[in-house]
């Protein structure tokens, strides 16, 4: 039988890969400057614009999507009859994943043989969207959706996630990392190195002086545990800095793919201008 594989904006997955490959996304939504702008959709707004506001002092917040959204979407398919396999952002960063949980409750309440399944993928940006492609690839080669929900679960704890971040302020007007932490970042010419740990949660992992160090430095801790051929390396507004990183991810022998995307608003939100990710599935649990 097979089923339908949802995620969220936070994935940042271009949506011609989406429309390509039957995803369908729902979005959480960004508050600028007293308007609330949704993040999919004809008339979502992109990166660029938010980059763009925040440069000029816009100090954006976001919004997870609610029970409502996920109790009409999962009703749809309930009703339908189709199984439906949810990838969610991290419960750590967002309540978005709880607001799922609800919802499944709710109309499994009014369809107890629905099949809702909810994916805590502890990840964020394309390190859910890495998740994501490796359910399409599953179900496109006719496994089961119990058998696509194993493997991402085997996989989530091996996604290994690293941000660059200009101005740890952004993190820090977001709840996601303290004072202190965004304190040290601020110091001359000192570099954090931001990862998503086991939990889902945010945690400063190195510090390095200088920006092309801590590229390389991002660069040598993506490869030490590397264990699939693909890395997505994401930006916020310096895609030339991507490039470079792709060379120097290319040059190691190590991979054979590397896609180049930019972060999405929901997370650029929370990271500000500036900000690199690399995104990749290591051979190691994550830390």
């Amino acid at each position: 039988m097979t089923f339908k594989i949802l995620t969220d904006s936070t994935a940042d997955l271009p949506e011609s890969w989406t429309q390509e490959h039957d995803v369908q996304v729902l979005g959480l939504t960004i508050q600028l400057d007293g308007q609330t702008y949704e993040t999919v959709g004809p008339d979502k707004l992109t990166s660029e614009q938010l980059l763009a506001k925040m440069e000029s002092g816009s100090k954006p917040t976001t919004s997870q999507i609610n029970v409502g959204q996920f109790e009409d979407v999962f009703r749809q398919y309930a009703q339908e009859g189709t199984a439906v396999l949810y990838v969610a952002f991290a419960s750590a960063l967002s309540g978005t994943y709880q607001s799922a949980v609800m919802a499944r409750e709710m109309v499994l309440e009014d369809y107890p043989e629905a099949i809702i399944t909810i994916l805590d993928t502890k990840a964020a940006s394309m390190g859910e969207g890495l998740l994501v492609m490796k359910a399409v690839e599953a179900r496109a080669a006719g496994q089961s959706l119990e058998q696509t929900a194993d493997l991402i679960q085997s996989l989530v704890p091996r996604v290994k996630t690293y941000f660059l971040v200009d101005d740890l302020n952004h993190l820090m007007r977001g709840g996601r990392i303290s004072k202190a932490a965004a304190l040290m970042g601020s110091l001359v010419n000192i570099k954090p190195i931001i990862a998503v740990t086991a939990d889902g949660s945010l945690d400063s992992v190195a510090k390095v002086r200088g920006k092309k160090k801590a590229q390389a430095e991002v660069v040598r801790m993506t490869l030490e545990t590397i264990s699939d051929p693909r890395v997505v390396v994401a930006y916020a507004g310096e895609k030339e800095v991507a490039e470079t990183v792709k060379e120097q991810l290319l040059a190691s022998g190590q991979i054979t793919e590397v896609l180049i995307l930019p972060l999405g608003p929901v997370i650029s939100t929370h990271t500000g201008p500036g900000t690199l990710g690399l995104f990749s599935i290591g051979s190691e649990l994550s830390d």
